[in-house]
């Protein structure tokens, strides 16, 4: 008997070992998708990626994902490029190369209108003195660039012969310059204007108050993207659907956010971003063709296509109503 088990034993540990050498994950473990993410400006707007990659919904999707900082229109070439496989940025930004051809589609709209505002040098006290000075941008053709033109001309100002519209970067940047006296105004999303304000800065005009419908920040991916990797996509739009949950009901995700990707140390710019979020965050985040009937109004002059753009073209929801209609969103808020 001693030798039957002694042969038994030996006989599975010989079995064992075959299975993890031609078996080394067990049957039913799935890998990870391994995916890259990009966004295009350290921005409240943007925060929905940082907070579902914070709360780990990415993991629990079974998605392996690595967060890029691709500024401005380096994203757009990326995703464009193939380099990342979804991108959050404005529909500003993503119409130009879709108007001309690129294969690239919004998923998923975060802010479907216009929060910035418009600051400027203390000595400059009405948008019409700002005839003839230097306006900030982050970079052309990006959202901030086209926000800022729109709104400079519902001001009643000509961007292209009123004043001078200058490259600068990122908000942070941007603000500097203002403070160097480099520029005499820009445009920031809240709560920087705050920041401006205690630097003895002007705010000239609130475009959330304006109500402009606009399509800015989305999740934009290219259809090849979404043909070849249905289930891996299907599993992205999950994780950000749970990840306006978590921002919602969970302050401290987004604060931690906050704190790593914005830089916000203090409990009180923590706590302004956070308010801006919620001011602006969907359950159910579908783009809007209002928003892109706007965004393609602007282009209009530069690219004689947004004339006769149909939206519709421009988004491919099927991933998000899968949500929508089987309750699994609503589900989440009971």
């Amino acid at each position: 008997m001693a030798n039957s088990n002694a042969t038994f034993a030996s006989r599975l540990f010989v079995l064992l070992v075959l299975l993890v050498l031609f078996f080394p994950n067990p049957p039913n473990a799935t890998a990870a998708d391994k995916l890259r993410i990009g966004y295009g400006a350290p921005s409240v707007a943007m925060s929905v990626l940082w907070i579902t990659k914070e709360g780990k919904l990415f993991e629990k999707n079974a998605l392996d994902v690595e967060v890029l900082y691709l500024e401005s229109a380096l994203v757009q070439r990326a995703l464009i490029a193939g380099n990342i496989s979804f991108g959050e940025m404005t529909g500003s930004l993503m119409s130009p190369p879709r108007l001309q051809g690129a294969d690239i589609v919004m998923i998923a709209g975060f802010l479907n209108h216009l929060l910035y505002r418009l600051v400027a040098r203390p000595e400059i006290k009405t948008p019409a003195e700002l005839r003839g000075k230097r306006v900030g941008v982050s970079r052309f053709g990006a959202g901030a660039d086209r926000a800022t033109r729109l709104l400079l001309s519902k001001l009643g100002l000509n961007p292209e012969k009123d004043l001078t519209l200058i490259q600068i970067g990122g908000a942070p940047t941007r603000l500097a310059a203002l403070a160097a006296n480099t520029i005499d105004a820009t445009i920031v999303e809240p709560p920087d204007h705050k920041k401006a304000q205690e630097a003895g800065m002007r705010v000239l005009a609130n475009m959330e108050e304006m109500a402009i419908p606009f399509q800015h920040t989305g999740l934009v991916t290219t259809r090849a993207q979404l043909a070849k990797s249905p289930d891996a996509s299907r599993r992205v739009m999950k994780s950000f659907v749970e990840g306006i949950h978590l921002a919602t009901v969970n302050p401290e995700i987004a604060k931690q956010a906050f704190r790593k990707y914005l830089r916000l140390q203090q409990e009180r710019e923590q706590e302004d971003a956070y308010q801006v979020l919620r001011s602006f965050l969907p359950r159910k985040p579908y783009p809007t063709i209002e928003g892109f009937k706007a965004v393609f109004a602007e282009l209009a002059e530069q690219i004689p296509a947004a004339k006769t753009a149909d939206p519709k073209d421009f988004v491919d929801t099927r991933f998000l109503e899968e949500f929508d209609r089987s309750g699994y969103i609503d589900g989440l808020y009971r």
